[in-house]
């Protein structure tokens, strides 16, 4: 499953539409808000319901009912029943407004949809001529970008002089592991885009190094600096609106660690993260050298404060059997971020290994 975001005016229905008419898109559901805002071309329509409407391309068109959960229950079901094409991948297209955040949390988290649904993608849309101030004014603008996999700026020959240069590097302090270019209209481009299988945890056998992107994070990392998005100097005299614009910077940080860890230790220190960083905490990913479970990674992943199920790959993608893990926040300083990570993990090693003294403490044969 893919899905679209954007804020409103990026492009994200002019997508859609050009995507309805890729024959890549056959045995693809395409998943709106309305259909008034899609321009179906009636000539190229196999046959319609009040619910899907079955292109000649075998790409399938439907509105959302009720929300969205409901609605990719209701399209499973068809499929199973044989009331509907059979379909491979579905592209969901959000509201401009939406955040991806409790979308992708739905996947994690919502038993209906455990094992029938897989978010392969987030493909965000950037508007190049009003980013500066929906940036300024929407935070779910700038977390559309924060949890994207693949960004494409729009409208770069509106925009005015310098943006095209300074806009891709902006985006790309707000997420670095993002595959960040132009929008082009091309139909099999964006064919390509939506419908991409990106990384499977579920899948012993997957390579996560292209998903987790590691060596991305820590670069950004290394090359943290306070400036603002144009690289000028801060209007000192107006600290309110620059202390304003700083608490929506999206920040990463990468926790290693060579020695491996319990499973107990693990739970303790995502569970600290969890409680401390609450609601700034927006995603987090990476690969975990458990100590019960030798050779064979544990893939974790999750948004905001849910996490899903671990899984377990084969074997480690390299030789670096570390473990890492990605954690990316908003309205936490950067600094901030990196010492209640680091205390965290501190404070879950020896919150594990006094309650392990204490356990054998009391098994020992000869304690009275």
């Amino acid at each position: 499953m893919t899905l679209v975001t954007g804020f409103l005016g990026s492009g994200k229905t002019t997508m859609i539409n050009a995507a309805l008419k890729a024959p890549e898109l056959h045995n693809t559901v395409v998943v709106v808000n309305e259909f008034g805002e899609v321009s179906l071309d009636h000539s190229l329509v196999a046959n319609s319901s009040d619910a899907v409407v079955v292109l000649e391309n075998g790409c399938l068109c439907c509105t959302v009912r009720g929300d969205l959960v409901s609605t990719l229950n209701e399209l499973y079901q068809a499929r199973m029943a044989g009331r509907m094409p059979p379909f491979d991948n579905v592209v969901i297209e959000t509201s401009g407004l939406a955040e991806p955040g409790p979308v992708v949390q739905a996947f994690l988290s919502e038993p209906t949809l455990d094992g029938l649904y897989r978010v392969a993608s987030i493909v965000t849309l950037v508007d190049a001529v009003n980013w500066a101030e929906t940036r300024q004014n929407h935070d779910e603008a700038v977390r559309q970008v924060a949890l994207a996999d693949q960004i494409r700026i729009t409208k770069l020959d509106l925009a005015g002089p310098g943006i095209k240069e300074q806009l891709p590097s902006v985006l790309a302090r707000l997420n670095p592991a993002a595959k960040i270019g132009q929008m082009t209209w091309e139909t099999a481009d964006i064919a390509a885009l939506l419908t991409t299988k990106g990384f499977d945890a579920a899948d012993p056998g997957a390579d996560p190094r292209p998903w987790l992107s590691l060596s991305r994070y820590q670069a950004t990392e290394a090359a943290h600096v306070s400036q603002d998005d144009c690289g000028h100097d801060h209007d000192h005299d107006d600290d309110h609106a620059h202390h304003h614009l700083a608490a929506k910077d999206i920040q990463s940080f990468v926790l290693l660690r060579d020695e491996p860890v319990s499973r107990a230790e693990l739970q303790f220190l995502l569970d600290g993260i969890s409680q401390n960083l609450g609601p700034s905490l927006l995603r987090v990913k990476g690969l975990v050298n458990v100590a019960e479970e030798p050779g064979r990674p544990a893939v974790i992943q999750g948004a905001q404060h849910l996490l899903h199920t671990m899984t377990w790959l084969d074997k480690w993608p390299d030789k670096d059997e570390r473990t890492r893990v990605v954690f990316i926040t908003q309205g936490i300083p950067h600094d901030s971020l990196r010492e209640v990570i680091e205390l965290l993990d501190r404070m879950s090693a020896r919150t594990f290994k006094a309650r392990e003294k204490a356990r054998a403490m009391r098994q020992s044969p000869g304690r009275q």
